[in-house]
């Protein structure tokens, strides 16, 4: 089996003060444990140690630990894909052809790795931002 972690799912497990916490970070340690296949974006990546850093926690996660937790939680684990220009240009006009504008832009290039890499399940605490841009079968994006 094949999941695709979203950032939210992987800020979840990684921040204990997080209401997911105890949810998300079962999933990283089934995907550590070799439970499956844990798939991630190269933009997830990037977003991840965007929040991770300006997270209003205390303390602050400084871009040092916030890069050591990515490759130790997450690099490390997880087989990390990208995607070309072509696909680019192909989600933003899914996008225009949608109407759909903003932020949604980062779940369909996550939605788009996933389905490209054949994952069975696509792993979010905001499931309805994915249903909007997933090309496939609305349940396969999950809560954890």
């Amino acid at each position: 089996m094949k999941v695709f972690f979203d950032t939210s799912v992987l800020v979840a497990a990684q921040v204990e003060s997080h209401p997911a916490h105890p949810r998300a970070l079962t999933w990283l340690h089934r995907a550590a444990q070799g439970e499956f296949e844990m798939i991630v974006s190269t933009h997830t990546l990037a977003e991840l140690y965007a929040v991770l850093t300006r997270l209003p926690v205390r303390p602050r996660v400084d871009p040092p630990l916030a890069l050591r937790m990515i490759e130790e939680n997450v690099v490390r684990i997880a087989r990390v894909k990208s995607i070309g220009t072509a696909q680019y240009k192909a989600v933003l006009a899914d996008l225009a052809a949608k109407h759909l504008s903003g932020g949604v832009v980062y779940d369909a290039l996550a939605a788009n790795v996933a389905a490209r890499e054949g994952a069975d399940a696509l792993l979010t605490l905001n499931p309805a931002d994915f249903a909007r841009v997933w090309p496939g079968e609305a349940s396969a994006v999950r809560e954890p």
